[in-house]
């Protein structure tokens, strides 16, 4: 009998993902949620999902309901309901973790590039065969007779705990979310718990020292650029249209595999990617055939062309992402100005990083910074502005409001890239709006 469940939270990226999955194995879905637009309600409403505004009727008898992290007693009423009805409900790790024994699961964890890499070896695998799959950009695809399922692992709060996969991908480990983790030493205790619990295969970046000191159960694939990993990409060619390179394993040569995306980390996103699917007996063949047509995951180097002007939207809200944003817009725009436009994300992150954000944004040939967005999860103590963070960038820095976005005019040959994981979109709009209005006014 198909169940029906409850998302409290259905727009979370996360949570949307796991209703259009489950929607698609045939289960009943339904969830509820703020009525403000976000990007991933336009996949539920095509797939006839109901979103409800939060009530206590809800929650029905009949249904299992699965709950958003942000969620708590003091500040939804159907969790405070549940909780003083008795009603139970899973964290939505909780209910993936008793989900994912049903299948073959393949992980991918790491500080940064876990969605991009979720999103490659979903694509790839279910060209070759059934796949579900859950990718943190609020994608998800599920299938009633799949064996494999593909899902991103998240380590904020640990929330990877619960999660046993046959195979993970761990990218790298970096110091991030200040707001929970202590230290790097703590971020690192939290990824050596998870590999533990990979089964089959486990497969990390060999050139991140973090990752060398990972102890696990399961045997260790290193893979990387340098001698000395199991798994190297080699015989790079990076250009205009994408990268190719060519992959050995322990000596023997894998042959050559081409991505159509830009930036060294995607060529390591891919070359891990490789690396599993091999070691799990796939066909390299088909890998090859399909890693070509990996058009990229949501929000991440998206990008749209308005007026003639090329803007790029990514996600990048950690200086490492950063770093690896604008180096991908350097190789596919070599003879382009590339205009940084950076929101950055939580206070706690702002102050936790604000030198290695200035280091990061000098990459880019002008910056531009939108006020900090802070996060439902924390109080602005008034310990940081997006000033101070000006003042650290070697070049010039000016602060745009979403109202008066033309100061970016500035650059006749320019690529801009919007990076950001609070509502930098915001901003690009009206930047849109701002280039298509110039249009109209010259005719």
């Amino acid at each position: 009998m198909t169940k029906t469940y409850h998302f409290i939270g259905i727009k979370g990226s996360g949570m949307s993902a796991l209703a259009l999955m489950l929607h698609q194995m045939g289960h009943q879905v339904q969830g509820s949620d703020v009525e403000k637009y976000y990007f991933t309600q336009r996949g539920l409403e095509q797939a006839g999902i109901k979103i409800l505004p939060f009530d206590e009727k809800n929650l029905q008898a009949d249904v299992e309901v699965i709950a958003g992290n942000a969620f708590r007693p003091d500040n939804n009423l159907e969790i405070a309901y549940a909780d003083a009805n008795g009603i139970s409900y899973k964290r939505y790790h909780e209910f993936l973790g008793i989900f994912m024994r049903n299948f073959v699961s393949m992980g991918v964890a790491g500080a940064h590039g876990k969605t991009s890499t979720t999103g490659m070896l979903a694509h790839v695998l279910s060209n070759i065969t059934d796949t579900s799959y859950l990718i943190g950009d609020g994608t998800g695809r599920g299938s009633a007779n799949a064996k494999y399922f593909v899902f991103e692992a998240d380590e904020y709060e640990r929330h990877f705990m619960p999660y046993h996969p046959e195979y993970s991908i761990i990218t790298n480990i970096d110091f991030d979310h200040p707001d929970y983790f202590t230290s790097l030493e703590d971020v690192f205790n939290a990824f050596n718990d998870y590999a533990k619990q990979v089964s089959k295969g486990l497969f990390v970046y060999g050139e991140d020292k973090e990752l060398r000191r990972v102890t696990a159960n399961a045997p260790i694939y290193y893979y990387g650029f340098k001698e000395g990993n199991d798994f190297i990409a080699h015989d790079l060619l990076r250009s205009t249209t994408g990268s190719s390179f060519k992959v050995s394993f322990r000596g023997q040569e894998l042959g050559e595999f081409k991505i159509p995306s830009f930036g060294r980390h995607n060529i390591m996103n891919a070359t891990a990617v490789i690396g599993l699917l091999y070691t799990a007996g796939f066909d390299l063949n088909l890998v090859r055939e399909h890693l070509v047509t990996f058009g990229g995951v949501k929000r991440r180097f998206t990008e749209k062309v308005v007026n003639g002007t090329t803007i790029i939207d990514d996600f990048a809200h950690h200086p490492t992402e950063i770093i690896a944003t604008l180096d991908a817009a350097r190789q596919k725009y070599p003879s382009k100005e590339i205009v940084a436009i950076f929101q950055p994300h939580t206070f706690t992150r702002t102050i936790a990083l604000l030198d290695e954000f200035a280091e990061a944004l000098n990459q880019a040939d002008a910056v531009y910074l939108a006020q900090i967005y802070g996060s439902a999860r924390e109080v602005d103590h008034g310990d940081v502005k997006v000033e101070d963070l000006a003042e650290k960038i070697i070049k010039k820095a000016e602060i745009i409001t979403v109202d008066n976005v033309s100061p970016l005019l500035e650059h006749p040959n320019a690529v801009y890239v919007f990076m950001g994981a609070g509502d930098i979109q915001t901003y690009e709009y009206s930047f849109e709006r701002l280039l298509s209005n110039l249009t109209s006014n010259v005719q």
